[in-house]
Parts: structure tokens; C-alpha cells; sequence
């Protein structure tokens, strides 16, 4: 459980935690959208180039970044393995009648890994290189139109924020309880499918008690501070866009229109395969 890291905020200096929040969360918007439209291997291995050379000027160690893909592995492969046996198109191996693999279903499945390990990678630096409380501001800067036709901008933004807020700590509680079961006898390693689900039981009526005592005890502090979602509130840091946050928009807004040009305009496998003919 330590090994999530979706969520949770890495401290260092860089430029891209010093960013304005609302441009790295409107460049995570554009990049999700982005993801949806490639359609070569080339443009997969830019993003990811794109990625890591984001992490790297952020001061974000690649492990630390990578750990995000180990929380989807089981949903990429079960994905991969659909997609691998009932994609019909080219049999390229067969074995007994039903069992056949598809030149199309290898393609699709790797596909379909790459884009769900992309879309978890981009949106982890997100939230490593931004506060819960900048995060909040910006999703409510963002959303502030809305509040011409009475939506309750602030409470949305607060509550997407102690969400998010949460899930670290939801964590380290999930790992305690697991420590503490194992201290007396409990075993999650062994057993089959449902004799391990079996023993998460007991792990998961603490943890629910535990998360509904922390939402009690942070409603009861924040009525003690008299907080309230619809006051007139003032901000301490107020959001300015500088050049750096320009120069930013520009480099993304660059590299996304690059996917969209490769698949209207020039599909770069096309053109690499075409010059070794």
C-alpha cells in the first residue's frame, strides 16, 4: 500500500511545481483527451519521452513515478488479454478451435497497455507536483463561470479536494491494519482468488469505521471554526499567470498538436515503414 502514489504530494523546488495549478491541471485535461487520439507507436514513444523529461524537470525520481503503474497492472492485463483473444482479424497462432491469436489482438492489447500506463503516469505528476490546496483554488478559479447559474463552485472544489487528500491517508491506515492482522495470524499472501478476498474482510470494516470517524471528526473541526461554503471567502495566495506559465502552455499545446497532425495529416508509422520498402 505505500506504493500508491496517486495523490500524494512529492516536496521539492522545481519549475513545475512553481507552475500556476490551473495550467498544469487544464495540460492534464488536454493530454487525457490527447492519449485518445494517437494512433502510432511513434506518438506513444514521444509521450512518453514527453513524460519523463516532465518528471525529470520537475525533480521527480522515476521510481517514484513509475510506482503509479503497479496500481493498474492487473487492469492492463486483463484488458491486454481481452482484447488479445476476441479482436478478430489475421490468425497468426492457433491452438485446438477456440483458442486463436489475431494479428489485430496483439496490436490492440499493446496498444491499450500503453494508454492506460500513459494515462496514469501524466495525472500522478499532477497531483506529486501540486498541493491539495492549489489544486482546490484552481478547480474553483476553473469552474468559477459556473456560478452564474447557481452551482456550488467552492463546496465541488473543496470536496475533490479532501477526496483526493484522503487517499494517501486511507492508505498508511489500510497498511496499518494489514500489520496489524498479520501480528495475529492473518494471511493475505496465499490461497486463491476468493480465499484472499475473503481475508480482506477483516481489514475493511476498520478501515470504513475508521474513514467515517475521520469525516465526523473533520466535519466537527471545521463547524468549530465556523467554516462556511458560502461566505464571501478572500484568498492568501492569489493565482497570477507569469511567463514561465505561458511558456509551459505553449511547449504542451506543441507537443499534443503534434498527436493530432499525426493522425490527420501524417501518420508517422506509415511514413517510417514506407522508407524501408
Amino acid at each position: 500500500m505505500n506504493n500508491v502514489v496517486f495523490g500524494q504530494y512529492y516536496p521539492t523546488d522545481s519549475v513545475i511545481h512553481r507552475l500556476d495549478a490551473r495550467i498544469k491541471l487544464l495540460a492534464v485535461i488536454l493530454y487525457i483527451v490527447t492519449v485518445f487520439f494517437i494512433v502510432d507507436y511513434v506518438m506513444y514513444a514521444a509521450l512518453f519521452l514527453f513524460v519523463i523529461l516532465v518528471s525529470v524537470v520537475a525533480k521527480i525520481p522515476l521510481k517514484v513515478l513509475l510506482r503509479t503503474v503497479r496500481t493498474i497492472v492487473f487492469l492492463v492485463l486483463i484488458t491486454a488479454v481481452i482484447n488479445l483473444f476476441f479482436t478478430k482479424g489475421e490468425v497468426l497462432w492457433a491452438h485446438w478451435k477456440f483458442i486463436k491469436i489475431y494479428k489485430e489482438g496483439v496490436e490492440h492489447a499493446v496498444k491499450l497497455a500503453l494508454r492506460l500506463i500513459l494515462l496514469m503516469l501524466f495525472p500522478s505528476l499532477l497531483t506529486l507536483t501540486t498541493t491539495p490546496m492549489e489544486l482546490t483554488d484552481a478547480l474553483e478559479s476553473l469552474m468559477s463561470p459556473l456560478k452564474l447559474i447557481k452551482v456550488p463552485v467552492h463546496a465541488i472544489a473543496l470536496i475533490m479536494s479532501i477526496a483526493l487528500r484522503m487517499i494517501p491517508i486511507l492508505m498508511e491506515e489500510t497498511n496499518k491494519i494489514m500489520l496489524a492482522q498479520k501480528a495475529r495470524g492473518a494471511d493475505f499472501d496465499t490461497g486463491g482468488a476468493f480465499k484472499k478476498a475473503k481475508a480482506m474482510i477483516p481489514v475493511l470494516v476498520p478501515l470504513f469505521v475508521g474513514a467515517f470517524r475521520r469525516a465526523d471528526e473533520l466535519a466537527l473541526a471545521m463547524d468549530a471554526r465556523c467554516y462556511s461554503s458560502v461566505a464571501n471567502r478572500t484568498k492568501y495566495k492569489v493565482m497570477k499567470l507569469t511567463l514561465k506559465d505561458l511558456v509551459a502552455s505553449v511547449v504542451c499545446l506543441a507537443v499534443f498538436s503534434l498527436v493530432f497532425l499525426n493522425k490527420y495529416l501524417f501518420p508517422f508509422d506509415e511514413m517510417i515503414l514506407s522508407l524501408f520498402k
